[in-house]
């Protein structure tokens, strides 16, 4: 009798513990809640913004700062500076330990001032500047069939009166019928976004081809168009007038580039600023400060790595067209090649 009492006490206990327990058992890892963000852009206008986040039960918190880059920070709190001014959408996504996850957005007006940091004003009369530029030589256009052979002369290429001249002439020369010159800065100079401006005035003469333009520095590695091309401008002496901003890169390239175009007045009787403004997010472009062409700039395509310029004229080819019968000479003239960051 006294052994039965002890297990019906003993099973009592048992069922009450159990009673008391179930409902009440503590939640193991909750997920994060009230997840709360601000920025505060700094005044200096130098792109610093400083980030908080905080979260109830969060233990680290992913940042997607808008530009296409990513930082974990598991205390909430960092300071990113933006390489350009802008609207970005930041994105934080606060996570627990056992990885369940609350995200917010919030809005950022960023104001990036850039400084000069390459240039070349062409103020040194004779042969161009030798620690700025180098000269690719030789005949062809590297498949474009265009029919000048550049060199380094100075009958091609010559600073004078504050000014930039790429002479194409009309003359035999080592197999070809026409001269005219390529300046690059590869191997001297490079940079991975910013701003470029060039000034500068369109030859005259159907079958003329200047450009100004960038190259990826790691042609030699993946060649062309694996290291990308941005032509800042682009004209032909044939349609006198419509400049041409335009992207090349794999799956697009040649005739199939992506660019845009805008007609403007005097454009080989006038100088007229040509800018490309470039980061993460995009690649615009401009004449004059006007921005006429927008191109949508991802961490897929060839244009995150540093890049160097390229001034030329060429004569003919795919692009230049048939050439004048009567053509003699014509000059693309430069003021200058300045280089924001």
């Amino acid at each position: 009798m006294r052994v039965s009492s002890l297990l019906l006490s003993l099973l009592i206990g048992a069922l009450s513990f159990g009673s008391c327990s179930k409902g009440s058992a503590p939640v193991v890892n909750p997920a994060p809640t009230n997840l709360n963000v601000t920025a505060t852009v700094s005044t200096d206008n130098s792109g610093n913004v400083n980030f908080v986040a905080s979260a109830t039960n969060a233990t680290t918190y992913d940042y997607d700062f808008g530009n296409g880059i990513f930082q974990t920070v598991p205390s909430g709190t960092v300071m990113y500076k933006y390489p350009a001014s802008g609207n970005y959408k930041v994105n934080v996504i606060a996570k627990s330990t056992s990885g369940q996850t609350i995200s917010k957005s919030i809005d950022v007006t960023v104001t990036v001032a850039q400084s000069l940091i390459w240039s070349d004003e062409f103020d040194q009369p004779g042969a161009p500047n030798p620690a700025k530029w180098n000269y690719d030589l030789g005949a062809g256009g590297w498949g474009n069939q265009e029919l000048q052979h550049y060199t380094n002369r100075t009958d091609n290429a010559i600073v004078s009166n504050g000014t930039l001249k790429i002479i194409a002439k009309k003359e035999n020369f080592s197999g070809s019928a026409y001269t005219s010159a390529r300046l690059l800065t590869k191997d001297k100079f490079s940079f991975k976004y910013g701003k470029i401006e060039v000034r500068a005035k369109m030859p005259v003469g159907v079958g003329t081809w200047p450009a100004a333009w960038m190259l990826g520095a790691n042609i030699n590695t993946v060649s062309w168009p694996n290291c990308g091309e941005i032509d800042i401008v682009e004209h032909k002496g044939s349609d006198v007038n419509k400049i041409y901003g335009t992207l090349h890169y794999p799956g697009n390239f040649g005739g199939n580039a992506v660019g845009g175009t805008k007609v403007i007045t005097g454009a080989n009787s006038e100088f007229h600023v040509y800018a490309c403004e470039w980061t993460a997010l995009s690649i615009k472009f401009y004449i004059d400060g006007a921005l006429y062409f927008t191109f949508a700039n991802n961490s897929t395509l060839p244009f995150n790595q540093n890049f160097f310029v390229l001034l030329n004229l060429a004569m003919g080819g795919t692009f230049g067209g048939t050439i004048d019968a009567g053509f003699n000479s014509a000059t693309f003239e430069v003021d200058y090649v300045r280089v924001y960051q």
